[in-house]
């Protein structure tokens, strides 16, 4: 993933690196080389003028800097903007401290819901937790008992009732209290496409188990059409976070880039191939830094801001 972008980025930041010094006409030609490689890795074009927009800004005031290379305060600037892009920080999970912990996972069906839902029951196993998890996902044939089979392999309980998914929930949640267990996550059902039945379902087992978080899981494969699904399922239901799934595909990176714009949450975890530890926290400064290959030169950059920004000559008081 994002391979195509990387390629393209490396290829602009090592020409403008090359130059010791930026004019504005000089600006105006990296900003179409990045909007054209960003709209090519199906990064959704509001996003795209956003991001764009922002490291224009931030490579002008570069142009009349002293303070670094102006090249390399653009450099700073892409990675600053694919970063915030990403998601700004990594986010932290907070326990309840009145467990369990619930955390409710939605997405469309295809999206790699049920699977997710058991690499972050063995994530949260990996953190000393005792999770449990609720197959609240009817819709599907054998989805219960897919969610079961991952669960036995990770050694984590599942909870289902075959009549209702709104009361599955509930008696999955009074399950897991009995039995001590501190993380609860519910899987639902999703649909080919967005529709008022599916939304409708999961707001009423979200509204039952009252959610601390609640994770939308988008496959990576979908480019920004993962927009329009983000928007739905964050209008219903406040989404806290996204795990983006096969991020080990051939995807171009769009909605990795994009939902965060439009919806305001980060990127929560990333799965990266199909094996149920093949899951982690989602760190967009790394991310970043791996799609510019410019790890160990921003680290560089930082370095010469401290050091001018420490040895800058203080104006004189007058007497």
């Amino acid at each position: 993933m994002f391979d195509n972008l990387s390629n393209r980025l490396e290829g602009i930041i090592t020409k403008v690196r090359g130059k010791g010094r930026l004019t504005e006409s000089d600006v105006d030609e990296v900003m179409k080389e990045i909007r054209t490689a960003l709209l090519e890795a199906d990064v959704n074009l509001t996003v795209v003028r956003s991001i764009c927009n922002r490291i224009r800004e931030h490579a002008l005031g570069a142009t009349r800097s002293k303070a670094l290379d102006p090249g390399q305060q653009v450099v700073k600037a892409v990675n600053d903007e694919l970063t915030r892009a990403l998601g700004g920080e990594t986010l932290t999970i907070t326990y309840a401290s009145k467990p369990p912990t619930v955390v409710l996972m939605a997405g469309l069906q295809g999206s790699g819901k049920t699977t997710n839902s058991a690499k972050l029951a063995a994530w949260f196993k990996a953190q000393g937790r005792n999770p449990m998890m609720i197959g609240a996902d009817l819709q599907r044939p054998a989805a219960v008992e897919q969610l079961r089979t991952l669960g036995r392999q990770i050694d984590v309980p599942v909870f289902s009732d075959p009549q209702d998914p709104i009361l599955t929930a509930t008696k999955g949640l009074e399950e897991a209290k009995r039995l001590g267990r501190d993380v609860v996550i519910v899987d639902t059902a999703g649909r080919l496409s967005i529709d008022t039945e599916m939304m409708e379902q999961v707001r009423l087992i979200s509204g039952a188990v009252n959610p601390d978080y609640t994770f939308l899981v988008i496959d990576a494969m979908t480019g920004q059409d993962a927009v329009q699904t983000a928007e739905a399922f964050h209008n219903t239901l406040k989404i806290d976070g996204v795990i983006m799934s096969k991020m080990d595909g051939d995807a171009r990176g769009g909605a990795a880039l994009s939902v965060k714009e439009v919806i305001g949450r980060p990127i929560a975890f990333a799965s990266t191939g199909e094996k149920l530890d093949e899951f982690e926290q989602f760190h967009p400064d790394r991310m970043a830094s791996r799609i510019l290959g410019m790890g160990d030169m921003l680290t560089l950059i930082e370095q010469a801001e401290k050091a001018f920004i420490t040895n800058r000559p203080r104006p004189q008081r007058r007497s």
